[in-house]
C-alpha cells in the first residue's frame, strides 16, 4: 500500500497549496482563484532536513510525569467493590498531553494549544436562532418573519463555523522525498495490521491479586476498555498526508511522519519517534469476556482453583475458562508517555516497533 500525499490542503475557503518553493495560500471559485505564498506552516521531510515555519512562537515549561506498567492477566468490573482479595488498582496513564513536548515540538504544539482552547460561537449561534425561531412558533409570528428568521439564523451559523474552523485550524504540510515516504508507507503498513486485529484493548490500571484462588489463578487483575486504531485526521490539524490514530478513550495517538501527536482533554501533546520507546510482550489472559475470533487459546483454567491449580470443587458452576496468548504494547517516554495497548493477535507489534524506530532514524538523518 502506498501513502497518498495531496498537493493542497482546503480550510473553509482557502486552499493551501505546496510546491517547491514552499506553502501558497489561494482563496475563490473553480476557474477564478487568487492566492499568495509562500504561507502557513510547512515540513520538509528527507535528507535536506526539516524545516517548521511557526505563526506563534512562544515557551513553556513542561511537566514530565512517569507511571510504571505491570503484567496484565485478568480483568475486573469497571467499578469493583472493596475486595480484601486484591491489591489497590494502579493507574498506568500518560502525563496530561499539554506536557508531553519534546524540543523540537514546542513552537508548533504551542500554536495547536492556543489554537484548541478558541471558543467556537457556530453552536451559541445554533441554539440562539434555535430558540428565537421556536419563540416565533409559540407565538404564532408570520409564516414570512418565521421564515427569514430561519434563512438568517442559517446563514449566521453556517458563516460561523467556517470562520471557527478557520480560528482553529493549523495547516502542516509535508513533503517528503522517496526514502521518507517509503518508511512512512511502511509505518502505515504496520498500524493497518494493528487494525486488523479483532479486539484491541486500552489497559487503564491494574492491581495484585493476593488470593489467586477467587481469581483463577490470575497473579493481577486489570481494568481494560475497547481501543481503536484507525485512518484520521487529528482534530483542526489540516495536513496533506494521510495519518493513522490509535483511540485510547479520552487520549489518542496520532501518527504523522515527523512525530507522534497526543490529544486529550488538557490539550495537545507531541513527541519524535527517536524518543518514543515501545515494548513488546507476548502475555497469557485469562479471558472472561469472549475470545477474539484471532486469538490463540493456549490453556484453560477454572474460575475457582485449588492449589493445584485444578477446580476447587467446593464451589458450584465452577466454569472452565480459557487462557489466551495476547500481545502487549507499551509506549514510554522521559517526557511523560505510559500507555498499554492489548491486541488479540500477536505479531503486529513488532512490525509497528521496527517502523517507528525506521522512522525516528530518518528524522534524526534530516536534522
Amino acid at each position: 500500500m502506498g501513502v497518498y500525499l495531496r498537493k493542497s490542503v482546503r480550510v473553509g475557503p482557502f486552499r493551501f497549496n505546496l510546491s517547491k518553493s514552499g506553502v501558497g495560500i489561494s482563496a475563490g471559485i473553480k476557474g477564478f482563484r487568487i492566492g499568495t505564498g509562500p504561507r502557513g506552516n510547512y515540513v520538509h521531510m528527507g535528507v535536506g532536513g526539516i524545516y517548521y515555519r511557526a505563526t506563534i512562537p512562544s515557551a513553556h515549561p513542561s511537566s514530565p510525569q512517569q507511571r510504571a506498567a505491570r503484567p496484565i492477566p485478568q480483568q475486573v468490573p469497571a467499578s469493583p467493590s472493596i475486595d480484601p482479595t486484591l491489591g489497590a488498582m494502579i493507574e498506568i496513564a500518560s502525563a496530561d498531553a499539554s506536557q508531553i513536548v519534546d524540543s523540537s515540538s514546542r513552537a508548533l504544539i504551542d500554536e495547536l494549544n492556543a489554537k484548541h482552547k478558541k471558543w467556537r460561537f457556530w453552536p451559541g449561534s445554533a441554539a440562539l436562532f434555535l430558540a428565537l425561531i421556536a419563540y416565533g412558533f409559540a407565538n404564532d409570528w408570520e409564516t414570512w418573519a418565521q421564515v427569514l428568521l430561519l434563512v438568517a439564523g442559517s446563514t449566521a451559523t453556517a458563516f460561523l463555523y467556517v470562520k471557527d474552523d478557520l480560528r482553529k485550524s493549523t495547516v502542516l504540510m509535508y513533503d517528503l522525498d522517496s526514502q521518507m515516504e517509503t518508511a512512512y508507507t511502511r509505518l502505515h503498513e504496520a498500524a493497518n495490521a494493528l487494525a486488523t486485529c479483532a479486539r484491541t484493548w486500552h489497559i487503564q490500571s491494574s492491581a495484585k491479586v493476593y488470593d489467586s484462588k477467587y481469581h483463577a489463578g490470575a497473579g493481577a487483575v486489570v481494568k481494560r476498555l475497547n481501543a481503536t486504531i484507525r485512518k484520521a485526521s487529528p482534530p483542526f490539524l489540516k495536513t496533506n498526508v494521510e495519518t493513522y490514530t490509535i483511540g485510547l478513550g479520552k487520549r489518542s495517538l496520532h501518527f504523522l511522519p515527523d512525530r507522534l501527536f497526543i490529544y486529550d482533554g488538557s490539550g495537545i501533546g507531541a513527541i519524535n519517534y527517536r524518543d518514543l520507546d515501545i515494548n513488546i510482550r507476548a502475555a497469557k489472559f485469562i479471558e472472561t469476556s469472549g475470545v477474539p475470533s484471532d486469538a490463540q487459546v493456549v490453556e484453560r483454567t477454572w474460575q475457582y482453583v485449588n492449589k493445584k491449580g485444578g477446580p476447587d470443587k467446593r464451589f458450584k458452576n465452577n466454569r472452565e475458562i480459557p487462557v489466551c496468548l495476547y500481545e502487549e504494547v507499551e509506549f514510554s517516554s522521559a517526557t511523560g508517555i505510559n500507555e498499554l495497548l492489548q491486541l488479540s493477535r500477536t505479531g503486529g507489534g513488532q512490525e509497528l516497533r521496527a517502523a517507528v524506530s525506521e522512522m525516528g532514524m530518518k528524522t534524526l538523518s534530516a536534522t
